[in-house]
């Protein structure tokens, strides 16, 4: 559709661009075009509920004990659902945990792309940043692989861990409002870590800058060995989750460090009663523990302390104790058990806050959290909020969990996108108190340090990728208007989010690592031609929206090329024929449609309505030229009213 500045060009530069006066003067047209942005925090401005001062004793009551209910709802709902999380977790632990473990022991490790999508894949497969950063930190501290090669790992970790809050968006896909917002908030933590990687992960590889900084800091430094710090989310959720599963996380590391395990051996808890016991173990020669007892030629036996099962696990410890049943079934349906409960709580308390949020008390609340300092300190704000994040997630010890919490409460309206954004940087930075803890703990001087170093690495990447993507204003609205994008799409194709789901967490990397076993070559030119593909689209975008007339005509738009390559309109036929939800989230959206006024058209199906569209809008710019004095001598005029007639 034809802007006001192009009618005027088409005009010859004769005559002012015609405008909608009333819609331009009028205040009450203009707030209400504001409380329909659908990423505005709109304030509720009706008082037609009772006040309290103007209540009987009893309503007074009856109305303090029925706030009193809903605010332990929503504490209790939130609890449940931070034990969902866990249970998830374990479930995806005891589903691909060993096989999570096998990535580590992979000899591509040296190369950064391998090592990048081995961070995400594990973090992803045990949902659990804090698993896979600890044990990578652990890997090296133990020498089994060096910091440099660790490096890759652990940015990879960081967008694994995005996971967890995208998924928990999904539950909000009722509403498309809130499933826009809710989407949007998951995801702009995706595009911070994919842009961090982007530029960091090259310029790591080029000059190793994140390497040579941690190593000056450590150097000559004396540190005492640390027993890791309290575990503040595990204290509270243990008690209920400890006795349903409970879940060998050893073993992950038994796997990554290549250390011989049982065949049989169950991702869950066998024995609840253990001792020390001993054993001679033979490493093959050259091993990392033969390099490390400085055996250099042939096999070496050590003696190694183990645990030796005394009591078998009963079900009066934990429900899944000793079932017979496979890691895999169990695994299963933990998962299932845990997003019922996970998806029942966040309704729950969508529901509770949303009823809750009304009036004066939601217009205090939103104000507090969304509002920035006077100028000239409005800048304090984002990094206010920050710190806030950091120390939350500090105290959960879990980024997943601190955002995961956040995303419904930005899907209500309650968080503006703009400010989860530096909340959500906060995490980054509040997660990596679990490597550094971690790295405390480990047995040796030197493999303290080596641990120490990489999770520096992981606190100093974060800093760098704050440093680049927030304090410039033009560079904090990228990741911000990438997740604004994410949310509009998914607001019109739900089963977009799952597809990016699927697809930037597992089909890609899966993908990136096939490639891989086919040759570095391979990889290498389907790397190359896929980032000059996406810096070509950039640059054709940017033209086509800033400077249009330096492409030639057919370029201007990206209709030249054909629809399934420029459009999702194709796969959305596909997915409303096929799948039964997605024809309801089209007929959902056809009936907003058609209720439109300014759609004289009933939309149906087919191409033919969407060309009635488009008429009806040339023929209305058609009757506001004319409004407008463009005169009927003008050809632009002309061309409109010809087309109009069809």
């Amino acid at each position: 559709m034809a802007s006001n500045k192009d009618i005027q060009e088409m005009n010859g530069g004769h005559g002012e661009p015609f405008t909608d006066n009333k819609t331009m003067d009028d205040p009450k047209t203009v707030s209400k075009k504001m409380e329909n942005d659908a990423w505005a925090i709109v304030m509720d401005e009706t008082d037609d509920y009772e006040k309290f001062g103007d209540m009987t004793w009893k309503g007074k009551v009856f109305h303090v004990a029925k706030i009193s209910f809903k605010i332990l709802g929503i504490f209790l709902n939130l609890y449940l659902f931070i034990c969902s999380l866990s249970l998830m977790s374990s479930a995806f632990q005891i589903l691909s945990g060993q096989a999570g473990g096998q990535l580590f022991t992979s000899d591509y490790l040296a190369n950064p792309i391998i090592g990048l999508i081995v961070g995400i894949l594990v973090t992803v497969l045990v949902q659990s940043s804090s698993t896979s950063t600890s044990i990578i930190t652990t890997m090296v501290g133990a020498g089994i692989i060096t910091v440099h090669e660790a490096i890759p790992i652990i940015m990879g970790a960081n967008i694994g861990t995005s996971v967890t809050n995208t998924i928990v968006s999904l539950t909000q896909s009722m509403d498309k409002n809130q499933f826009r917002r809710a989407f949007a908030a998951a995801t702009v933590h995706d595009m911070f870590n994919f842009l961090c990687v982007i530029v960091l992960l090259p310029l790591e590889v080029m000059t190793g800058y994140l390497e040579n900084i941690t190593t000056a800091i450590l150097a000559d430094t004396q540190l005492q060995q640390g027993t890791g710090g309290p575990e503040l989310l595990d204290a509270l959720t243990d008690p209920l989750t400890d006795h349903v599963v409970r879940v060998n996380k050893t073993i992950i590391g038994l796997i990554a460090q290549e250390i011989p395990i049982e065949e049989d051996a169950s991702m869950i808890w066998t024995w609840c009663e253990t001792t020390d016991g001993y054993i001679e173990r033979t490493y093959a020669e050259n091993s990392t523990q033969c390099t490390a007892m400085n055996i250099t030629s042939g096999n070496c036996t050590l003696e190694e302390q183990v645990q030796v099962g005394v009591s078998l696990c009963e079900t009066k410890d934990f429900l899944f104790a000793n079932t017979g049943m496979p890691d895999p079934v169990v695994g299963v349906i933990l998962l299932v058990i845990s997003l019922v409960v996970l998806c029942t709580c966040l309704i729950c308390m969508v529901k509770l806050l949303s009823s809750m949020l009304k009036g004066s008390a939601a217009r205090v609340i939103k104000h507090v959290l969304n509002t920035n300092f006077r100028y000239p300190f409005g800048w304090v704000s984002g990094y206010l909020a920050m710190i806030a994040g950091a120390i939350l997630t500090f105290l959960f010890q879990s980024s997943s969990v601190f955002t995961s919490t956040m995303t419904p409460l930005v899907g209500l309206g309650v968080i503006s996108l703009k400010r989860m954004y530096p909340l959500t940087l906060g995490s980054n930075i509040g997660t990596t108190a679990t490597s550094l803890l971690a790295a405390l703990a480990t047995e040796t001087q030197q493999g303290m340090l080596n641990a120490l170093q990489i999770s520096l690495c992981h606190f100093f990447f974060n800093v760098s990728g704050i440093i680049l993507w927030y304090p410039i204003p033009i560079m904090r609205r990228v990741p911000i208007r990438a997740a604004k994008t994410m949310g509009n799409t998914t607001a019109k194709y739900k089963w977009f989010a799952v597809l990016y789901l699927i697809s930037a967490f597992f089909l890609i990397p899966s993908l990136i690592l096939l490639l891989n076993f086919a040759g570095p070559w391979v990889l290498g030119g389907f790397l190359i031609l896929v980032t000059v593909l996406v810096i070509c689209v950039i640059i054709v975008n940017i033209l086509q929206s800033k400077m249009p007339h330096w492409l030639p005509y057919k370029m201007r738009t990206w209709d030249f090329l054909p629809s399934p390559l420029h459009s999702l309109k194709p796969y959305d036929n596909f997915f409303s024929a096929t799948l039964l939800c997605c024809k309801c989230c089209k007929d959902e959206t056809v009936d907003e449609e058609q209720s439109s006024p300014h759609n004289p058209y009933p939309i149906t199906s087919g191409d033919e309505d969407e060309i009635k569209l488009e008429l009806c809008e040339i023929r209305t710019i058609a009757e506001k030229m004319e409004l407008a004095g463009a005169g009927k001598d003008n050809e632009a005029f002309d061309f409109f009213v010809e087309i109009s007639e069809l």
